[in-house]
């Protein structure tokens, strides 16, 4: 009998350990994926960590290989990560920024005579609208 029970014990540590194993690989794996985000702007042209005072007003996580593609640039406030490092390096979503530009609707950057901001929304891509030279 107590054979038996050192077996069934032996197997029971035997599969701890290969649970244990597996929480501290995923914990490592998903630490690493958040490590790679990134947020951008609806209208900027930098990407940013979450914590930016720059996106208290708009903020578009994005991964940090798709924010380079697209052509963003590091935040020289918050000193974003500049390098793709880790199992994160292939692509997530091929969503192109572009095309998120255009279907979110965002205020005119136009100035009026007055020189107050102009109110009306765009989708442009330039941030204009039709009066202030947008697309």
């Amino acid at each position: 009998m107590s054979g038996l029970f050192y077996l069934y014990n032996h197997k029971e540590s035997k599969l701890k350990k290969h649970v244990l194993l597996l929480l501290v690989f995923f914990s490592l794996a998903v630490g690493n994926a958040f490590s790679q985000t990134v947020y951008i702007t609806k209208t900027g042209k930098k990407y940013h960590v979450r914590t930016c005072g720059y996106l208290s007003r708009s903020s578009i996580a994005i991964s940090l290989s798709d924010a380079i593609e697209s052509g963003y640039t590091p935040c020289s406030v918050c000193d974003p990560p500049v390098k793709v490092t880790g199992h994160n390096s292939q692509k997530q979503s091929p969503i192109k920024t572009e095309s998120r530009k255009l279907a979110i609707a965002v205020q005119c950057s136009g100035k009026t005579q007055s020189g107050a901001r102009c109110k009306r929304m765009t989708k442009s891509p330039n941030g204009f609208c039709w009066q202030h030279g947008g697309d």
